[in-house]
């Protein structure tokens, strides 16, 4: 058997790291932080998405320009399968009503604890505070030289294969800094810049509206926006994942859900599940107008007649409220979005609460984001994660270039990334 090197203690390189000792490989993870899985105890800290329970077909869809390949990999470790493995962990699992799938504790430090304890028992070596410092000589060899910065001083190891599980740019604080990027581009491994992904987004708020409206939620809204067609933005150096969101037809559908009004602008469950269109558009135009109607359960014609109702001495705001339940946080954004002008004609005012225009001109910092898009992009591996140019090497979990909206997918899309480099690695070693 070999000895296996796996670089990152997230989820990621954990799931790699067991089913490499599986097989009966020595495995050693390398991890820069004191332990393991910061982000993922993290994000798992207002409840933990492990996955998701929709039909297979939307589920795969999820991954957008990715979705070929994280086909493959999810029929390794679909929602079924990682619900039965952290059932064998001793953890039960529950379908919430949104379908996304959640451990009964609702945490995920009772998950990790239990991961790591079985980790152990089956001879995973763990070394903490060993930051990846990158290859040694003879790069591109069969075995490649690793070095890392450890508390006593610089050590190498060349071990048989390895696995770089080192996570997206995101939350550096917590480890995924994105600090290999350039030590990859060293060596030729194709690449995508790193780009804020499940963010927020800016736009220019009244000090008014930000004293009264940030940090409430905007409930029961439908969200939507229009793209820039395709051939307006060629050669802008895109990767293969922004050349296919572009190419995607120019309205997207709308979405229902709820977002945070933040002093920056929006940010958000249904944010998020947008943030890719939102961004590439930005990228490509400098700005891009978000729609929301906030009265999705009425039609344009009953909000119309509502609006139209004499109402005698009533305020407008008073008038609005009894008749169309549009107050608070709806309120103030009609008055923050539209014109004046807008507000003494019924079918312009009608129209603005049916389809309301925000303008966002800028992604919130990458280091905010819940993850990143961008990284190791695929035209640069084999079927099997293995870096094309750096024979023996794999990659697996956030730090390829795909990305997900919240929800559990991704979760779900790190962990079989991770058991497919291991089973990359076993073919691979098996040659």
């Amino acid at each position: 058997m070999a000895n296996v090197a796996v670089i990152g203690a997230g989820p990621a390189g954990l799931m790699a790291a067991e089913v490499l000792t599986q097989a009966g490989h020595t495995v050693q993870v390398f991890e820069a932080k004191p332990s393991a899985g910061r982000k993922f105890l993290m994000a798992g800290r207002g409840g933990l998405n492990i996955t998701h329970s929709e039909p297979a077909e939307r589920f795969n869809a999820r991954y957008g320009a990715r979705a070929p390949e994280f086909a493959a990999m999810l029929a390794g470790l679909n929602a079924t399968a990682l619900r039965e493995w952290v059932q064998g962990l001793g953890i039960e699992t529950f379908v919430g009503s949104s379908g996304r799938v959640f451990p009964a504790e609702m945490k995920a430090a009772p998950l990790l604890r239990a991961w790591m304890q079985r980790l152990r028992k089956q001879n995973v070596q763990f070394l903490m505070r060993h930051r990846w410092l990158g290859f040694g000589p003879g790069c591109g060899s069969q075995k490649q030289t690793l070095r890392f910065e450890s508390p006593k001083g610089e050590v190498a190891v060349t071990p048989d294969a390895v696995v770089l599980a080192l996570g997206g740019g995101s939350w550096a604080r917590l480890g995924s800094d994105g600090a290999w990027w350039p030590l990859l581009q060293q060596q030729g491994v194709q690449l995508a810049p790193l780009l804020p992904s499940n963010g927020g987004f800016e736009t220019k708020w009244s000090q008014h509206f930000i004293d009264q409206c940030a940090g409430q939620p905007l409930k029961t809204a439908e969200f939507w926006l229009t793209t820039t067609p395709a051939k307006a933005i060629k050669g802008r150096g895109k990767s293969a994942k922004a050349a296919a969101t572009q190419a995607a037809a120019a309205h997207t559908a709308h979405l229902r859900g709820e977002c945070l009004i933040t002093e920056h602008g929006l940010e958000g469950g249904a944010i998020y599940t947008l943030s890719a269109a939102l961004r590439d558009e930005i990228l490509r135009s400098g700005s891009v107008t978000l729609y929301v109607d906030l009265l999705p359960d009425h039609t344009a014609e009953k909000v119309l007649a509502e609006v139209s109702h004499p109402r005698g001495t009533r305020s407008l705001s008073s008038h609005l409220r009894s008749r169309l339940g549009v107050h608070g946080v709806k309120a103030g954004l009609l008055r923050e979005c539209l014109s004046a002008e807008t507000f003494k004609d019924a079918a312009q005012l009608a129209a603005g609460m049916k389809a309301l225009p925000i303008v966002l001109t800028a992604c919130r910092p990458i280091d905010e984001a819940i993850s990143t898009a961008g990284g190791v992009q695929f035209e640069g591996l084999t079927q099997q994660l293995m870096i094309k140019n750096l024979p023996g090497v794999f990659c697996a979990g956030e730090m390829l270039d795909w990305e997900a909206p919240t929800g559990g997918y991704l979760i779900n899309g790190v962990m079989a990334s991770g058991k497919a480099a291991a089973v990359g690695v076993n073919e691979w070693l098996s040659n």
